[in-house]
């Protein structure tokens, strides 16, 4: 795989649908997910794993969860409940975005980097 492409093929390769999910809905979830993309281009994408699942779909208490697996962390998981599936998915994505980049913060934080109150 080329340097270029890595980063756009972490969702295509290393997301697993899991219960609840069609592989022919793979390319419908992988673009609802996709801006998720460059939050985890950090990382060694054959060391990235995700996994998206649904419980009770089509019903009032449906809920869709997004996980991942990168390297040298505690797996990261979103879970969202919504009846629509599309939204849920979309929420579930960006509140994994929020805690994989409110605990990159933590860590930059603990090894002295500086944060945005200007702190060195």
């Amino acid at each position: 795989m080329s340097e270029t492409g890595e980063s756009t093929q972490i969702l295509a390769d290393r997301l697993r649908l899991g219960a609840g999910f069609a592989e022919s809905e793979r390319p419908h979830v992988l673009d609802l997910l996709a801006s998720l993309e460059r939050h985890l281009a950090r990382w060694d994408p054959e060391q990235v794993n995700l996994e998206i699942r649904v419980k009770d779909r089509g019903g009032p208490e449906q809920r869709v969860t997004l996980e991942a697996w990168l390297p040298g962390w505690p797996s990261v998981v979103a879970t969202v409940a919504d009846p629509e599936l599309d939204r849920g998915v979309v929420e579930a994505r960006k509140e994994l975005i929020r805690q994989v980049e409110d605990e990159k913060a933590r860590r930059a934080a603990r090894k002295g980097h500086a944060t945005r109150y200007g702190s060195a």
